[in-house]
């Protein structure tokens, strides 16, 4: 599958996760494409770490503006009534669990739902900005990410990257498949239009549940 094809994929799919009234964090890198797909009326709120309620989708080319980005430094649009803060106020309001859904990139999910998303081997990153204090503090966190990379699954026994925090995420989603990690265990809830269950669980070397009928995500 093409690469983009799949980002969008997975992002539309998360799109269906949000409700009206939900303050939302989207991660640098495929989350941001989550606001593509949530219509401008249902009143969702998406917060940027760096200080932004009221973020909306990825501007046209040439409508950017230089000072208005999201946390990764990549151009965002502001959607009326959008309020800027200090990173103080914005990380009060992650810790403080005041942040509904929080959708991150990921590098590994092992078969607890632990993540690792902040160390790349082979290349320097800065650290791990807001993942750790939004997987810890957000009620609800939904992994978006391809299920292989370079042949290798990104869902896997034991994170062999370091974790980006102790507590589970809620949810994975990616182009293949949506999993839910619920009390130790991993859930197949869907697989996507032209995926079988059967090639889901040769690409996941985890136990997952199977029910009898897997439905198909909506996109």
């Amino acid at each position: 599958m093409n690469p983009l094809d799949a980002q969008n994929i997975i992002a539309k799919r998360i799109a269906r996760e949000l409700r009206p009234g939900m303050l939302v964090n989207l991660g640098i890198g495929i989350p941001t494409l989550v606001a593509n797909y949530v219509p401008n009326n249902m009143g969702v709120y998406f917060q940027s770490e760096n200080g932004l309620i009221g973020t909306g989708p990825v501007p046209d080319e040439g409508m950017a503006h230089p000072t208005l980005t999201d946390a990764g430094g990549r151009p965002v649009s502001a959607l009326p009534g959008a309020c800027t803060f200090d990173s103080a106020m914005s990380f009060g309001l992650i810790r403080g669990g005041h942040v509904d859904v929080t959708v991150l990139g990921g590098l590994q999910v092992d078969a607890q739902g632990r993540l690792a998303n902040w160390m790349i081997p082979g290349k320097t990153v800065p650290g791990m900005g807001g993942a750790m204090d939004l997987v810890t503090g957000a009620k609800r966190v939904i992994v978006a990410m391809q299920h292989t990379a370079k042949g290798k699954p990104k869902i896997v026994p034991t994170c062999t990257l370091p974790l980006t925090a102790a507590k589970p995420v809620n949810l994975v989603v990616t182009e293949m498949a949506v999993i839910e990690f619920r009390g130790g265990r991993a859930i197949l809830l869907e697989t996507a239009p032209e995926v079988s269950v059967a090639e889901v669980l040769a690409a996941t070397p985890i136990s997952l549940e199977v029910n009898d009928h897997v439905p198909k995500m909506a996109l």
